[in-house]
């Protein structure tokens, strides 16, 4: 063979050849910065793997030491916010669903969504799955309908579904219908003890409902924030209530129904892990239980380990925590380190922002208990998206950290917090927030080799070798 035969020969053979042969010298680099001059964008220059000593200060990741597989990361798909998708033309809204929900190109591959069951104070009135004229009942179930959300959440789940069949849904009551309560009305009160078989079987019908609609639920919270009845709709509903009702009822129903779903704890914020770990102390319901929710407009983060360390075996979810800016400035630093990397390195499978989508006056929301203020990762008005904070703080990870992932050990230097995770594929990926006032620059150490780099105060950087 002829030098120039061979040599076309190689260059042929390069071209075709998988980029992962070549990936493993360079490390991609994804920022987001305050200025707004980088958001969500691979950078240029990639920093090189070494086996050249580690400077200044360093992470160390340590894929020897594993913890929690990864379910996704993603926001509740309120139905507020599928009421504005459906507002969108059909072309606007499988667009913003591509971006969302894919990988490719700039889609930032939102891989787990939070729905509620009836409405949420993110609904422009609320509702349940069984609403009854004043003075009725209906103990079996029997007019249940998704009422609203059959022409809103439905048809934008199923859109979605057809880009990532394999996200995962989360679905949360935000009450119990009325004539199940004490104030028969949507806003406060507990679920009356003669209705909690009924109650089981409202939640058996929605998600044989979902299911019939090619909509499968992957988990569910007995109650939203079951320790806030200011909030319209809202339940009051204490520990020794919820394990009565798991242990008695629900965990019951789904064994004979088949349901396979799985049943989470609590959901509600970091001040009062004794409310999951009474529960979990209860072989009862404790036998029913895959784990226990969690939000953090209250508390420290450090309770969802506290939880962990208790019962080890029983997973910990993230399933809320709204993310505003409403000077529209883009400083991902804090709520990248204090939500997504602080949740997932306290054990969570999952991180949930609130909410998705809002229109340009924080709507549609419920009187008397809505929330006026919530800004949405996206703002829609009409066919035009906006997108904020909340929108960048989970992309740096939902992009890259696909279920299945498994997070693994990384070392914390003084205003870097970040986290590690090893990808289905073989991958790390480093997500490291500067929480500092000055640009710093570190060291990354993996294994036998190492590379060096610099991040912006107020960045986020996320790191893939």
């Amino acid at each position: 063979m002829t030098y120039r035969a061979a040599t076309s020969l190689l260059l042929a053979a390069l071209t075709i050849a998988p980029a992962s042969l070549f990936a493993q010298k360079d490390v991609s680099v994804w920022l987001t910065t305050p200025d707004k001059s980088a958001l969500l964008q691979l950078q240029p220059t990639h920093p090189e793997l070494t086996k050249t000593a580690a400077t200044g200060p360093v992470i160390d990741v340590d894929e020897k030491q594993t913890y929690q597989t990864i379910d996704g990361f993603g926001f509740a798909l309120t139905g507020g916010s599928a009421e504005l998708m459906m507002k969108m033309s059909p072309e606007k809204r499988a667009a913003l669903i591509h971006e969302l929900f894919s990988t490719d190109g700039q889609s930032i591959g939102v891989s787990y969504l939070r729905v509620s069951i009836g409405s949420s104070d993110m609904n422009d009135h609320a509702f349940s799955y069984d609403d009854l004229p004043p003075g009725e009942t209906d103990p079996k179930i029997e007019k249940f309908n998704f009422g609203p959300d059959a022409t809103t959440v439905i048809p934008v789940l199923q859109e979605i579904l057809k880009v990532d069949p394999s996200i995962k849904i989360l679905a949360s009551p935000w009450s119990a219908p009325p004539w199940m309560k004490t104030t028969d009305r949507a806003k406060a009160g507990v679920l009356l003890p003669e209705y909690f078989g009924s109650y089981a079987t409202y939640f058996v019908k929605y998600i044989e409902g979902m299911k019939a609609h090619g909509i499968d639920i992957d988990t569910l919270t007995i109650q939203n924030e079951p320790l806030n009845e200011k909030n319209t709709p809202s339940m009051l509903m204490l520990a020794p209530e919820q394990a009565d009702f798991i242990a008695n009822d629900l965990g019951p129903a789904f064994a004979k129904a088949g349901i396979k779903t799985k049943i989470v704890l609590y959901d509600h914020n970091c001040d009062h892990p004794a409310y999951p770990l009474s529960i979990l102390k209860d072989p009862a319901a404790a036998k029913y239980v895959d784990g226990s929710g969690f939000h953090l407009y209250g508390g420290k983060i450090e309770a969802l380990t506290e939880v962990h360390n208790a019962f080890p075996n029983k997973n910990l979810y993230f399933t809320e925590q709204s993310i505003t800016d409403l000077s529209d400035g883009m400083d991902v630093a804090k709520p990248e380190a204090w939500v997504v990397i602080g949740a997932t390195r306290n054990w969570s499978k999952n991180v949930l922002l609130w909410n998705l989508a809002a229109d340009p006056q924080y709507g549609p929301h419920t009187n008397d208990g809505g929330c006026t203020r919530c800004q949405g990762a996206i703002t829609l008005d009409g066919d035009n998206v906006t997108r904020h904070l909340a929108y960048y703080t989970i992309a740096q990870a939902s992009k890259f950290v696909r279920p299945g992932s498994v997070r693994i050990g990384s070392s914390v230097p003084d205003g870097l917090p970040n986290v590690a995770f090893k990808t289905h594929d073989g991958k790390r990926v480093l997500i490291v927030a500067n929480t500092g006032s000055a640009p710093a620059n570190f060291s990354v150490s993996s294994g036998k080799k190492t590379f060096s780099t610099s991040l912006n105060a107020g960045a986020v950087g996320t790191y893939i070798w």
